[in-house]
């Protein structure tokens, strides 16, 4: 949701593009200039001289309202409330997965036993949550960043140990494009971080194939689930044999 002040804030450059003075927008506002400088320095106005300020400048206040959000930072990581809003609901929690991937609603109801209507409540929750910013035709823009992860040790991550961590790891690995490996080894405490960075890097490599693909037919596409990880870790068998 933009603030006041950032539709304030996105005027100011409005105003700086049009070429237009506070002494131009004041003769159009029928206002002071001195009044317009004072209204524009406090940066909190009515919602109606914003649009009075929209009309002079000849743009729609929804458009204001779509650059301010589109300008807005996108999130990295939640908070843990917003990550406990999300498991509270388990639907919830698919159609968070399924916008993290730019489902479509139609493809969500589709997919799964979940009613046109129901994906539009849902849609709603993760809007309020801070995950999408719903716009008109249950369309949405996705307000997480390309490096976006789950909290370490947030409700969505314990959620996954509790759950699906067995199930993931139970499985083959021996599918197209499947891969598990498992390797150990002792290193620098300087280095290792830099193996953390490239992790970090596949990851983010990963999410960009994933948004640039979107353009492809959903046959020529398939859903995959990376999970990557290093720690410093021995298996409990051998930590009980230690001296």
């Amino acid at each position: 949701m933009s603030t006041t002040a950032d539709l304030v804030t996105a005027l100011k450059k409005e105003l700086k593009s049009a070429q237009m003075t506070y002494a131009d927008l004041a003769q159009g506002l029928g206002m002071a200039e001195s009044s317009v400088k004072r209204m524009l320095a406090k940066g909190d106005m009515a919602l109606s001289k914003i649009d009075a300020i929209c009309r002079v400048l000849k743009i729609d206040f929804a458009e204001l309202a779509r650059r301010v959000a589109d300008a807005q930072p996108l999130l990295a990581e939640l908070t843990q409330a917003q990550e406990k809003a999300v498991v509270a609901d388990k639907k919830l929690l698919l159609c968070a997965i399924c916008v993290l991937s730019q489902w479509t609603l139609e493809q969500i109801a589709a997919e799964y036993r979940l009613t046109p209507a129901e994906c539009v409540k849902y849609f709603a929750q993760l809007d309020r949550i801070g995950i999408i910013e719903l716009k008109p035709l249950n369309r949405y823009r996705l307000k997480l960043a390309k490096t976006f992860r789950w909290r370490p040790h947030g409700p969505v991550m314990h959620y996954f140990r509790d759950h699906a961590a067995l199930d993931y790891f139970n499985g083959g690995f021996d599918g197209h494009a499947e891969s598990v490996l498992l390797v150990h080894g002792s290193v620098s405490r300087a280095i290792a971080p830099s193996f953390v960075d490239r992790l970090q890097r596949v990851a983010l490599d990963f999410a960009q194939q994933h948004q640039a693909d979107q353009k492809l037919a959903q046959k020529d596409r398939e859903g995959y689930t990376l999970v990557l990880a290093m720690r410093s870790w021995e298996f409990e068998a051998f930590s009980r044999l230690r001296r």
